[in-house]
């Protein structure tokens, strides 16, 4: 993959960006803070690392876990994934 600068006019968006899928909250908060240096905090395990990319962090299981309306409705509330509150929702 190749980024190129092209200016104010050609600058990256939140319409690309890079998912990973993280096995624990460790790894989580290790690559939340790795890329969150000199970036911008989103919404919902989202963030713009220092170059404008943007990037979700994942627990690996989101998908079975946000099976449950209650663990949906927490992670809107999150800004980066808190794995331990989000299955406490699920088992609601």
């Amino acid at each position: 993959m190749t980024f190129l600068n092209g200016g104010l006019a050609q600058a990256l968006t939140p319409a690309f960006s890079y998912s990973v899928a993280c096995k624990d909250q460790a790894e989580i908060d290790r690559y939340w803070d790795r890329l969150l240096k000199g970036g911008k905090p989103m919404a919902c395990g989202w963030l713009t690392d220092k170059f404008g990319l943007c990037w979700q962090i994942v627990p690996e299981k989101i998908g079975e876990i946000l099976k449950h309306p209650k663990a949906m409705a927490a992670m809107m509330k999150m800004v980066k994934f808190d794995i331990a509150a989000l299955e406490a929702a699920a088992k609601d």
